[in-house]
């Protein structure tokens, strides 16, 4: 039970009484003083006016124990009965160390309930010793209600200096009165809920905890691992500032883009990792183990729900939501429990996938995602999409925050490379050459560019780990040959270097096996769709079997499908009577060959403005022959009658976005792609600026020179170039490193994490003038590159720090402005390392977790 939902049962007539027996009351005549008063000197059983003995203490711990039980109904106590006595004694413990905090009640109303509490815990460490997890969680939620009750109370004593603390005075008394009304209007959750969530907690794990490293199976290692040993921590951006003069936001690690906000946006480019975040956030909830900076999630019931799977209905209602997410037990959950969940504002949704509905379908799904905002308010959301799937601010409207996942930095790569290195050796035989392959590979990256413009986010190093190890330390070039060699790898080489007997009677080559993967990646292309029933599978595979005599001849429709989905690695059933691609790349992959075959050229040039898809027109470019490549480019560019401008000038962008992956071309149809696109390249808005540098490194060499442009057309310049995840964009930006603009200025510094750390610090870094500008700082590296370049007086902290590295890392004599992302956790008194440190701005979602600030030290709320 999170404190949340104990305070809100536990009324004030209930608590108060309680709470007042643990200090001393105030005599005849008592005033208002002008200092505050020590804890210590106020409560009943210490000192010369002790009035309650460690017994009454004891009964006291008891009754807050036996009233708080009493408001849960029969199927959901929290902790089994013969716990009821250890866990009030801890209570007792715990308010007993009330006694030994050697703080005033000013400093403790300053600090509010959760850091008071926290102090009380620090101070009685062992108080919970010997009880349960379900009863340690259930004696926090009762000291932290009681510290709730506390504070107040020292409010309404006539001695406090009330006139220093009217606000927070009045924000506890608020406080309080909610949860009074909270306690009459929730007076507990009915026991077959409280079951039915139990239940569903543990599906939740069971089905999400787990994640396909690409590849790996190979010898004796499984092909899928916990998300415990998978997850890989990324980084998430805010949008540019709006007026083009403000510093960008400073990144924050993705599983913190909920901290503190209820209503997040989350765009990424395929294979960024949207989904396995998505899972790890509905595994840690469901197991109560959320990180302390997402406190505010506890107690929620998370919703999984793939966007894919809402059909044309658009947003399901919450009874609804089960179903729609295929989970197996939805039709065992009690009448109305997900209305109720989502009513009390208990909910987490997780709606993943945006882009994977239908463009006519979005703007139903929005209309539908607001009446539940209205209807069902004080919920927690999360979507996530592709980033051209909607218009940047498309939820802005709604109180959405949007983020975007960042391509893996340098050091995001390794770290990649290292974990996945690691979950192979689990039951590997050949650990010195999977040492050697790591070794190896880790260096392949640094040096050489193709691969490491490649290796940008979790899935394409997934598989470039795999066929680094499968072929040996040989790996291909380029997108096409990458997928090429994956699509070899999964359909043939694994399962007969593995001597693997036929098991189902089936014994197919790579080619068939392909053909057929095609049918069903075309059907989902042609119908808008990234999942389709098993029937349909089966269906479509009947129709295309008599043209692939090899598969026809060895079993039917049905065999062949259960074939390719236990067989191929590319498959898989998300929900019974469902398939779909293990991921979407390989999907849009493969269908790509197949519009590439069938000749369907005209096809995807008329869906070209359709941003699903994007990639598979860029990746049919790399499969088309010369000519039939220059048809579809000079089909992109071509007016189209009735088409809106901004259609084609996305057509003509995707033109320009799909050179790099053209193999052979002719000069003549390469210049016409620059001649069109050459106008497109000064962009007007931050949104497009940001749009056009998703394009990758063709678009640099479309630019204009940034020399004798304004500061606000430089600033946008240095947004697209720096949004291009590759080391070419150095050089363009170093004509813009000596510009005085702070936007700019801020914008290069930004961009640091995103490319090789030594080399952006020596050739942008050592540049930029140091006035009104904070570095930043994502990780270890950055932080000692520039400790090597002399520090500098002001730095953001983006990355996961520890205080002991920031004192080591940084030149304390230089710093005089330190900018926090987000709570680094404990206390601030650590920052009396800096000697001429004066200012530190936080996060406003921060600022409640800045205690122990030294003298002389102004936190400024950002």
């Amino acid at each position: 039970m999170d404190p949340a939902t104990l305070a809100a049962r536990l009324a004030s007539s209930v608590v108060v009484p309680l709470v007042k027996k643990l200090f001393v009351q105030e005599g005849a005549g008592a005033g208002v003083v002008d200092r505050p008063v020590r804890i210590s000197g106020l409560i009943s059983f210490r000192g010369e006016k002790r009035i309650l003995d460690e017994r009454d203490l004891a009964k006291l711990g008891d009754t807050l124990v036996e009233r708080a039980l009493r408001t849960c109904g029969p199927g959901e106590q929290p902790i089994a009965q013969d716990e009821r006595i250890a866990v009030a004694e801890a209570v007792a413990r715990t308010l007993h160390a009330l006694g030994g905090i050697d703080i005033d009640d000013l400093h403790a109303v300053r600090l509010g309930t959760r850091e008071f509490a926290a102090l009380l815990f620090t101070a009685a460490p062992d108080a919970d010793r010997g009880l349960s997890a379900d009863g340690a969680r259930f004696h926090a939620a009762l000291v932290e209600t009681a510290c709730l009750h506390i504070l107040h109370f020292f409010t309404q004593r006539s001695t406090f200096v009330a006139a220093t603390l009217v606000e927070q005075t009045r924000q506890l008394a608020e406080l309080s009165a909610r949860m009074d009304a909270l306690a009459r209007r929730f007076p507990g959750r009915p026991s077959e809920d409280a079951a039915f969530e139990e239940r569903y907690a543990r599906d939740v794990i069971a089905g999400h905890n787990h994640l396909t490293i690409y590849g790996i199976e190979l010898a004796h290692s499984p092909d899928s691992w916990p998300l415990d040993t998978a997850y890989l921590s990324l980084q998430a951006e805010f949008g540019a500032v709006p007026d083009d003069t403000g510093p960008p936001q400073p990144a924050l690690p993705a599983e913190l883009a909920l901290a503190g906000r209820d209503r997040v946006l989350l765009r990424g480019v395929a294979g960024s990792g949207k989904t396995t975040l998505v899972q790890w956030l509905a595994v840690a909830i469901a197991r109560d183990a959320l990180p302390g900076k997402l406190d505010g999630l506890r107690g929620r019931v998370p919703f999984v729900l793939p966007v894919r799977r809402f059909g044309a209905a658009g947003f399901p209602v919450p009874d609804e939501f089960l179903s729609a997410a295929r989970y197996p037990r939805a039709g065992s959950q009690p009448s109305g429990w997900a209305d109720r969940v989502m009513s009390a504002g208990r909910g987490l949704l997780l709606v993943d996938g945006i882009d994977e509905s239908s463009e006519d379908e979005r703007e139903q799904l929005r209309h539908g995602l607001r009446r539940l905002l209205a209807l069902y308010p004080g919920n927690v959301w999360l979507l996530t999409s592709r980033p051209s799937a909607v218009r940047e601010n498309w939820l802005t409207a709604e109180g959405f925050t949007e983020l975007m996942l960042s391509p893996l930095s340098h050091e995001g790569v390794a770290a990649f490379i290292q974990r996945w290195h690691a979950a192979a050796r689990e039951g590997a035989t050949d650990l010195d050459r999977l040492d050697q392959y790591e070794q190896t590979l880790l260096g392949a990256v640094r040096i050489n560019r193709d691969l490491g413009r490649l290796a940008t986010n979790p899935l394409m190093c997934g598989l470039i780990c795999a066929l680094h190890r499968d072929r040996r330390g040989y790996l291909p070039r380029g997108r096409r040959a990458l997928y090429d060699a994956a699509l070899s790898m999964l359909l043939e080489r694994r399962d007969r270097e593995r001597d693997m007997q036929i098991t189902d009677g089936i014994d197919l080559t790579q080619e068939p096996k392909v053909q057929l993967l095609q049918k069903l990646a075309h059907w989902m292309l042609v119908n808008g769709r990234s999942e389709m029933d098993r029937e349909v599978a089966v269906s479509t595979l009947a129709q295309h079997l008599p043209a692939i005599p090899n598969a026809a001849e060895q079993g039917g429709p049905e065999d062949i499908y259960r074939h390719l989905l236990n067989r191929t690695g590319l498959l898989r059933e998300p929900a019974p009577g469902s398939v779909d691609f293990v991921h979407r790349t390989f999907q849009d992959y493969l269908a790509a060959r197949a519009a590439v075959e069938r000749h369907d050229f005209d096809f995807l040039i008329n869906h070209a403005h359709q941003d699903e898809w994007e990639e598979v027109i860029r990746m049919s470019v790399a499969l088309a022959r010369p000519d039939e490549c220059a048809y579809l480019l000079d089909g992109l560019l071509a007016a189209r009658k009735g088409a809106r401008p901004v259609e084609s000038q996305h057509r003509k962008l995707l033109a320009a976005a799909s050179l790099e992956h053209a193999t052979e071309l002719d000069p003549a149809v390469r210049a016409r792609v620059h001649r069109y696109t050459r106008d497109l390249v000064r962009p007007t808005t931050l949104e497009g600026a940001r749009a056009l540098g998703w394009i990758g490194p063709i678009v640099l060499e479309l630019l204009p020179d940034p020399t004798h442009v304004s500061d606000t057309e430089a600033h946008r310049l240095a947004v697209t170039a720096t949004s291009v995840a590759d080391d070419r964009a150095i050089e363009y930006l170093t004509r813009m490193r000596d510009r005085p603009s702070v936007a700019v200025r801020a914008q290069l510094a930004y961009a640091w994490r995103r490319y090789d750390t030594e080399r952006y610090a020596d050739e942008i870094i050592a540049h930029l003038d140091e006035d009104a500008l904070y570095f930043p700082v994502s990780n270890v590296s950055e932080l000692h590159a520039l400790r090597r370049l002399g520090g500098r007086p002001r730095m953001q902290v983006s990355g996961m720090f520890t205080p002991k590295e920031l004192i080591e890392g940084i030149v304390a004599e230089r710093l005089t402005h330190l900018w926090l992302a987000y709570d680094l956790g404990g206390s601030l008194a650590w920052l009396s390392a800096f000697p001429r440190l004066r200012t530190v701005r936080v996060s406003g979602r921060v600022v409640g977790a800045c205690t122990g600030v030294p003298a002389g030290i102004e936190v400024v709320t950002v």
